[in-house]
C-alpha cells in the first residue's frame, strides 16, 4: 500500500478497505504522509463521500491512534453526552452534574469554542483555578473515585482526529458529514463511555443549517455507535435561537446555576432534562419508554439542590473556586452593561443566532484562532424568547462590553436579529433517534 494509490482510489470513487484506511491514518501521525497528501485524501472524501463500512474504519482509527480511556471498567456504565454545537449551548454544565447527582457516572472530554461557537472548556475557565489539563491518569482516578470528571482533549487521546481536524479546517472539507461524524465519534470511544447521548443542533445558530441534514448527520454517527459496540441515541435541537437567555462565557455559567437551582429559563430546562433522561436510559436508569421516572428523579434532584451540589464538588475536584458557584456574582463581569428595550409591541417571531453569536464574538466572548485569548465577561442576555410578548419599550436584551464603542456595534447587530409577529409561536421539541 501507498498513500498516492488510496487517495487515487477514493478520488476515483472506489471503496476503501479498513486496512488502507488504518495505513493512511497510522502514516499520517508518524508524519510518514506529509499535509499535502493527506489534505487531497480529505478532499476526495468529501467529493466522493464514505459508506457506512469505510465511515466506522476511519472512526476507529481515529479512536485507536493514541491513548483510549476505558473509564467504564473502575466506575459503572459511564455516559457521555456531546453537542454537535449551538449558540449559547451550556448544557453540559447542567447535565453532567445532573446525571451524576442521579448516581450514574459521567465522563466527558470537551473542547475550546471555535468563531461564533463557545467551548464547553472556555465556558468552565470563567471559574478561578479551574483546571480542564487533567492528565489520562488523573481523569480516570477522579472518574472512579468521585463519579464526574469534565476535561480538555489531552495530546495522547485520538491525536489522528486532532491533526486531521485542523487540517480539514484549512482545507473546506469541514461540512463533509463523513468527517464530522467520525470526528465526533472518535473522541466518545477513545475516551471510554459505554453510552452516548448525542445532542444534534440545527438552525441558524447551528453547523447543520436544516433539520434534514441533521437527521442524515445523527444517522451516521448512531450507526458508528452501534458498530463500535456503543448505546447511542441522537436529539435533534432547533437553535435558529439561542439556547436559554445568555450568550457569554461566565454569563452562560451564572445561568447553569441558576438552572440547577431551578431557576433557569423554561427551553434550557426542557432541553436539559431531554438529555439527562436518555442518558439515564441508557444506563440502564429508567423503565418507562417515555422517560416519566427519570424526568420524576431529575426534577427531584434539581429540587434538593443535590445536582448544584456535584457541580460545586467537580469545580472543588479539579481546583476550581467552589465560592464562586455558591456567589455567581464574583465571576468576570464587564464593566458595561447596555439595556435595550423592545422597539415595538408584539411578540418575537425570531432571534438569528447566528447573527447573535457573531455580535458576541466580536465581543470577544469567541476566538477565530485557538490561540486567540478570549474575554470571559463580555455576551449577551435575552429578557425576551421566541414566542415571547413584548411591549414597546420594556426590556429586550442586554449586551455586556468591555468598551462603548463595542457595546454600540453589538446592540446595533443583535437588534437586527429580531423578527416580529403579531401571534404567538414556540420552537420545535427534540426529536429523538434512538440507537
Amino acid at each position: 500500500m501507498n498513500a498516492i494509490e488510496i487517495i487515487e482510489k477514493k478520488r476515483d470513487g472506489g471503496t476503501l478497505a479498513d486496512a488502507e484506511i488504518q495505513f493512511f491514518v497510522s502514516g499520517y501521525v508518524a508524519q510518514e504522509i506529509p499535509d499535502y497528501q493527506a489534505a487531497a485524501w480529505l478532499m476526495a472524501i468529501y467529493i466522493r463521500g464514505m459508506s457506512a463500512e469505510e465511515t466506522l474504519a476511519l472512526t476507529l482509527a481515529l479512536a485507536t491512534s493514541g491513548e483510549t480511556m476505558e473509564s467504564s471498567a473502575g466506575a459503572g456504565p459511564t455516559v457521555d453526552k456531546h453537542s454537535s454545537g449551538g449558540i449559547g449551548d451550556k448544557t453540559t454544565l447542567i447535565v453532567l452534574p445532573l446525571v451524576a447527582a442521579c448516581g450514574v457516572p459521567v465522563a466527558k472530554v470537551s473542547g475550546r469554542g471555535l468563531s461564533t461557537f463557545g467551548g464547553t472548556v472556555d465556558k468552565l475557565e470563567s471559574v478561578r483555578g479551574f483546571r480542564t489539563d487533567l492528565s489520562s491518569a488523573e481523569f480516570e482516578a477522579q472518574l472512579r473515585e468521585h463519579g464526574i470528571v469534565l476535561s480538555g482533549q489531552s495530546a495522547d487521546l485520538a491525536p489522528a482526529d486532532g491533526l486531521l481536524y485542523a487540517l480539514r479546517d484549512v482545507t473546506g472539507t469541514v461540512p463533509s458529514k463523513a468527517l464530522m461524524a467520525s470526528s465526533i465519534m472518535s473522541k466518545k470511544i477513545a475516551a471510554g463511555a459505554r453510552g452516548i447521548v448525542l445532542d444534534v443542533k440545527y438552525g441558524s445558530g447551528a453547523f447543520m443549517p436544516s433539520i434534514e441534514e441533521a437527521r442524515e448527520l445523527a444517522h451516521i454517527m448512531v450507526e458508528i455507535g452501534r458498530g463500535a459496540g456503543r448505546r447511542v441515541t441522537a436529539l435533534l435541537s432547533d437553535t435558529n435561537q439561542p439556547l436559554g437567555r445568555t450568550v457569554g462565557n461566565a454569563l452562560e455559567v451564572r445561568e447553569a446555576i441558576e438552572t440547577l437551582g431551578g431557576r433557569g429559563p423554561r427551553d434550557l430546562h426542557e432541553h436539559c432534562l431531554a438529555v439527562a433522561g436518555h442518558m439515564l436510559r441508557l444506563a440502564g436508569r429508567t423503565r418507562d419508554d417515555d422517560l416519566a421516572d427519570a424526568r420524576a428523579l431529575l426534577e427531584e434532584r434539581l429540587a434538593s439542590g443535590e445536582a448544584l451540589a456535584v457541580l460545586r464538588k467537580l469545580i472543588v475536584l479539579q481546583g476550581g473556586d467552589g465560592g464562586q458557584i455558591d456567589r455567581p456574582e464574583t465571576l468576570p463581569r464587564a464593566p458595561i452593561v447596555r439595556e435595550v428595550p423592545a422597539p415595538r409591541d408584539g411578540y418575537v417571531a425570531g432571534i438569528d443566532a447566528l447573527r447573535v453569536g457573531r455580535a458576541c464574538l466580536e465581543l470577544g466572548a469567541g476566538r477565530m484562532r485557538k490561540s486567540e485569548p478570549i474575554d470571559h465577561a463580555v455576551g449577551a442576555v435575552f429578557h425576551r424568547q421566541v414566542g415571547d410578548e413584548a411591549a414597546r419599550g420594556e426590556a429586550l436584551f442586554a449586551v455586556h462590553a468591555r468598551q462603548e464603542a463595542d457595546a454600540d456595534t453589538a446592540v446595533e447587530e443583535i437588534t437586527a436579529a429580531f423578527s416580529w409577529s403579531d401571534r404567538s409561536r414556540r420552537p420545535p421539541g427534540p426529536e429523538a433517534i434512538l440507537g
